[in-house]
């Protein structure tokens, strides 16, 4: 293993090792690495799916990896506010607020 841990291995390293070994090795070192859609686009969908399914347990940190993947904060809050319609209007709320609080955070971050 690397000598920093990656998000999976310090969330749930400790209780699950083989799921966090799937998650780093074939969820974002083989899934996300197809060469079919870009980080970004993986990033837009993946949003999209969390939202969709109200899992919102996972939706910080994809919306975090997002921005990093070049998504802005405007073509995010537009994909929330289309998504209002089709996926429900808590599961948008849910989110706006998640993001809301991120861009907060990282606004913070770089007053430092």
């Amino acid at each position: 293993m690397s000598e920093k841990e990656s998000a999976a291995q310090q969330a749930i390293g400790d209780i699950a090792p083989k799921l966090a070994d799937l998650t780093d090795q074939v969820l974002f070192g083989d899934v996300w690495e197809r060469e079919g859609l870009s980080p970004r686009d993986r990033s837009l969908v993946t949003v999209t799916a969390l939202i969709a399914l109200y899992r919102s347990d996972q939706l910080g940190f994809h919306l975090k990896l997002a921005l990093e993947n070049g998504l802005t904060k405007e073509e995010l809050s537009e994909a929330i506010t289309h998504l209002a319609f089709y996926a429900g209007w808590p599961n948008a709320m849910g989110a706006a607020g998640q993001l809301k609080a991120i861009l907060a955070a990282a606004g913070a971050d770089q007053d430092r």
